[in-house]
């Protein structure tokens, strides 16, 4: 859909249509929710994809972390060395028409409040929505996080984030530094390493694992992230609880070249390069940089939320599931957790079995569900 359709008053109000917003969107039509009256997906980009549509070319789908079927419609990509930039926003369009969903684009959100009869109130850019409920999966893309250095502001040279990044050859004949010890940073290394020199810069020394990722290692760290959120924490570094897997291809031919040797975070930013001071005797050292490439991650896309003022002392808002604790009309999928493809897909449904319970008690459940 690319115009508003006629109701504006919906039952459930999904911001965002990447995976975890199409997944909540699949699960609400199952659990009864009419499409365009019962339920609405906003999304603020100009056409499906979500943040893969922005994602750099070089990107493909056998170098990234796996993309998961979303609900009811495998993902049977023909060919991984395809560009995950062209496959998956195509996936995503193919899953948005098979199930009629409805998607209105491009809507950017503001704010979300209250009515006075304690429905919400979303503020966009094309009107005004109220709704009975929100589920939030706006994800994290739009809201890259570079940290603040002495001597930042005074570097002559380039600085960008991973979601400025598109080809190495950009960088041929100069110095870049890497910030970063996550899996973005190590593939985004790796390229721009085989045409210029590199330094790796990292705030904690990486922990390489060795083997397989398996179920078992991946319930652990989901469960330490759910303790983080249960307590109203913002979600950490998901790679300082996962580890960098040894065996992933980009990983290994980084460690064979000698690329992936690691310098502990630099103290400050000159004009011409990055510096760290002397320490326990130990003379300062100096790296004269080209680029500062951040590779530091991103934040959750919330801000819009900040009007309901659900916000915990530790930054980030307190979950019970998917949904915010006090709240039970409003969810937060592809938050914590549920920040993976196949975490998106599970708390997408959960969150529509939570919503059918909360607003339609005792309405029996479809057949379809």
């Amino acid at each position: 859909m690319t115009s508003p359709p006629d109701a504006r008053d919906v039952d459930v109000l999904v911001i965002g249509a990447g995976q975890a917003g199409l997944s909540t969107a699949w699960a609400l039509a199952r659990q009864g929710f009419a499409r365009g009256t019962g339920f609405v997906v906003l999304d603020a980009e100009p056409s499906p994809g979500g943040a893969w549509q922005h994602r750099w070319p070089s990107l493909t789908l056998g170098t990234t972390h796996r993309v998961h079927d979303l609900p009811g419609l495998p993902f049977a990509p023909e060919d991984v060395r395809a560009p995950a930039v062209e496959s998956v926003p195509a996936y995503f369009a193919a899953y948005e028409e098979h199930f009629a969903l409805p998607v209105v684009r491009p809507v950017r959100v503001g704010s979300v409040g209250r009515t006075d009869d304690d429905r919400f109130r979303v503020e966009t850019d094309r009107g005004t929505w109220t709704a009975r409920a929100v589920v939030n999966a706006t994800g994290t893309w739009t809201r890259p996080f570079v940290p603040r250095y002495p001597g930042q502001d005074l570097f002559r040279g380039r600085q960008l984030h991973t979601v400025d990044y598109r080809t190495a050859e950009e960088f041929r004949g100069q110095h870049v530094v890497v910030v970063g010890g996550g899996a973005s940073a190590t593939q985004l290394l790796g390229e721009i390493s085989r045409v210029t020199s590199t330094t790796w810069v990292t705030r904690r020394p990486p922990v390489w694992r060795e083997g397989v990722f398996d179920e078992n290692a991946g319930r652990d760290v989901v469960a330490k992230v759910e303790e983080a959120v249960r307590e109203g924490r913002r979600p950490g570094s998901v790679v300082s609880l996962t580890g960098l897997l040894v065996s992933t291809p980009y990983i290994r031919d980084g460690l064979d070249r000698g690329v992936l040797e690691r310098l502990p975070m630099f103290d400050r930013i000159t004009a011409d390069g990055v510096a760290w001071d002397p320490a326990d005797g130990v003379e300062g050292r100096f790296v004269a940089a080209d680029v500062i490439l951040w590779a530091t991650g991103f934040r959750a896309a919330v801000g819009h939320l900040a009007p309901l003022q659900l916000r915990q002392p530790g930054g980030g808002f307190r979950l019970d599931g998917t949904q915010v604790a006090g709240e039970p009309r409003l969810h937060l999928v592809g938050y914590g957790p549920s920040a993976s493809t196949i975490g998106a897909n599970r708390a997408g449904q959960a969150a529509a079995r939570a919503l059918r319970r909360e607003l339609r008690p005792g309405a029996p459940l479809p057949r379809t569900a």
